[in-house]
């Protein structure tokens, strides 16, 4: 009964051990250029500066890199954010015209009173100043968009 218990014993530890003890064994070898290459094959080591990585490796191979291409999703993408861009200028060009129709009636409006201590026409200037100021910078603001429209068009 002792000998039955042995040789069972044998037939699973001879079961457990994998044969062919050089198919588990992984050696990392480089090329040429130097970047590492894997092998579980030992005559494909021969002749080459490897060496054995381990007896138990899982390898799995790589996915090749994907190269970043425009696709269709993208020009779409900056073709809604370049139309989105045009509605906002577009309306913010009509504001600005209607701040500068605005500011020159009151410009106009300005201009036509006089006051009593206005007879020098340097205090005319002066008092007219914020409002030529402010017809200035509404025209320049509605050249600025004007021109970021072209850009986009």
């Amino acid at each position: 009964m002792v000998t039955d218990m042995r040789l069972v014993g044998w037939v699973f530890i001879s079961l457990a051990v994998p044969l062919g003890h050089a198919q588990g064994e992984v050696y990392k070898c480089p090329d040429a250029t130097g970047r590492p290459t894997y092998t579980n094959v030992k005559r494909d080591t021969v002749g080459k500066n490897c060496t054995l990585v381990s007896k138990e490796v899982s390898v799995v191979p790589a996915q090749a890199p994907t190269r970043a291409t425009p696709s269709s999703a993208s020009s779409s993408t900056s073709a809604t954010r370049n139309e989105n861009r045009r509605k906002i200028l577009e309306s913010e060009l009509q504001n600005e015209h209607q701040l500068l129709a605005d500011a020159k009636q009151r410009l106009a409006e300005e201009e036509g009173i006089r006051t009593g201590d206005e007879r020098n026409y340097a205090k005319v200037q002066e008092r007219l100043r914020p409002y030529h100021q402010t017809v200035d910078q509404h025209t320049k603001n509605i050249e600025q968009l004007r021109g970021e429209l072209g850009r986009i068009r």
